[in-house]
């Protein structure tokens, strides 16, 4: 079994109604369990600002998945709650990032592990830092860059 860290956010329709939908389609398959949830973040839109704001969560799950098949059944539940893939960064109604699969690297073209934006999102330090507060990216630990990241007051509890 493997521990990975995910990021979901939503800023179409009903953000929370997308979250919970997929964290429910994440926790019913046979091969996934959901060890830890994080609050529930609103954020501005990175990237591309000129959007809605972010509802976002980090979960900790436990998979018999490869990296490439929880990267495929992530992207299947994004297809099913209506994810439209049209401008980079833009709007959705479901995003989910593996953030981290066990201790590996992986540097690939559809897949890259930890994932390459990880220390730079108040959406995804905050969270992660909630769920998993001695875990260490890229030799930083992640609860004092998330520390770092709410003294700018960017990511709010929701």
């Amino acid at each position: 079994m493997a521990i990975s860290y995910l990021s979901l956010g939503s800023n179409i329709g009903d953000r929370q109604e997308f979250l919970t939908k997929a964290t429910t389609l994440l926790n019913e398959f046979p091969h996934t369990t959901i060890m830890k949830k994080s609050s529930i973040y609103e954020t501005k839109a990175w990237g591309l600002k000129d959007q809605d704001d972010f509802l976002n969560i980090v979960l900790v799950i436990e998979s018999t998945l490869s990296p490439y098949e929880l990267l495929e059944f992530c992207q299947s539940i994004e297809k099913n709650l209506d994810r439209k893939r049209l401008i980079h960064w833009g709007p959705r109604t479901i995003d989910i990032d593996i953030l981290i699969y066990d201790e590996l690297h992986i540097n690939e073209q559809d897949l890259t592990i930890p994932h390459p934006f990880i220390l730079d999102r108040p959406f995804v330090t905050i969270p992660l830092a909630e769920v998993a507060p001695r875990l260490v990216v890229n030799n930083c630990n992640i609860l004092e860059i998330a520390k770092q990241h709410e003294l700018l007051n960017e990511c709010i509890n929701f």
